[in-house]
């Protein structure tokens, strides 16, 4: 029995679509699953014991990533196409079942829509994250055991969504602080190699002896097995963000040119804080320019990230 699985081509969809995989694979145990997903994302899925292969789409010209595929799928029978991207290649590669998202832009999160590809009655099937025996062991060696660590995510995918390296470095310093949540933890900082030189103010800020500089250094997998040795998240909304609550730990998501509605962290160690606008207020603003790398969270004040993560804290399960 093949499954294709078909879904997203940035990393945080990809994370939020694990779950209706996971279902999938508990469903038809004898099922061999193929994945195809955006480059970035293929190191999600290749740990996963059910699946068989992995193709990375590489965006092309004209849809030409589209055509690869459908040249590296259509010569199988398939039990099922699952596919996450609403695209017409469910109906042209043979299958005996087809499973199609459709747009909505119901109030609902992410999680919830794609779950209900399986039927409207469908519950939300929470992300699950798969790591191998190696990534594990190279994770306990890079987050060592011996005390409480607070990871930070201050990157994303697009600079408007980057909230200042200097207030992420305020934050860790109150929380890490000896009347803080977490007092004298170690810091574990991610984000990816082009990203170090925007960020390095808040690296530069923790003491060399509490910090744990992961910055371009780990495959998204292994960030995932690092991350559950961790004790607390804190981050901008991205795909890393969504790593950390899917692996279970508490995680503050910060929001603004984004909707926490659709893509807050996703279960009951997840919440989400953002300034006084509301996404709608940024999004319908005269001046609003989705081409605009500006930082669009200036209004989001320390204080308020501070007091989100310590109810987060407080409330953890």
């Amino acid at each position: 029995m093949k499954i294709l699985f078909v879904t997203a081509s940035r990393i945080g969809d990809a994370v939020l679509s694990t779950g209706l995989l996971a279902y999938l694979a508990a469903r038809y145990p004898a099922a061999r699953f193929t994945v195809a997903c955006g480059a970035a994302a293929a190191d999600l899925f290749a740990a996963a014991p059910f699946v068989e292969r992995v193709i990375p789409m590489v965006k092309r010209r004209r849809a030409g990533h589209w055509l690869d595929l459908w040249r590296q799928t259509v010569g199988h029978v398939w039990h099922m196409v699952v596919d996450l991207r609403g695209s017409a290649l469910a109906y042209a590669v043979p299958t005996l079942r087809r499973r199609v998202v459709t747009s909505s832009w119901e109030p609902r999160h992410r999680v919830a829509h794609l779950s209900r590809v399986l039927g409207p009655e469908q519950q939300p099937l929470p992300p699950q994250l798969w790591t191998t025996a190696e990534q594990d062991r190279r994770a306990a060696g890079l987050v060592a055991e011996g005390g409480r660590v607070i990871a930070v995510g201050p990157g994303a995918n697009w600079g408007a969504k980057q909230w200042p390296p200097d207030r992420f470095a305020a934050v860790v310093a109150r929380l890490t602080a000896a009347d803080g949540i977490l007092p004298g933890a170690r810091v574990a900082v991610f984000a990816a190699a082009s990203e170090r030189a925007a960020i390095l103010p808040m690296i530069e800020s923790v003491p060399v002896e509490r910090r744990i500089d992961l910055v371009g250094a780990v495959d998204l997998a292994t960030a995932a097995a690092c991350l559950r040795r961790c004790d607390l998240y804190v981050g901008n909304d991205s795909g890393l963000m969504h790593i950390a609550a899917a692996v279970g730990i508490p995680t503050l998501g910060l929001f603004g040119p984004s909707s926490e509605v659709f893509y807050g962290p996703w279960g009951e160690q997840g919440a989400s804080v953002r300034g006084p606008r509301s996404f709608e207020d940024i999004c319908h603003a005269p001046d609003y320019d989705y081409r605009s790398q500006e930082c669009m969270m200036l209004d989001l004040a320390v204080d308020k990230v501070v007091a989100a993560a310590e109810r987060l804290w407080a409330g953890r399960g």
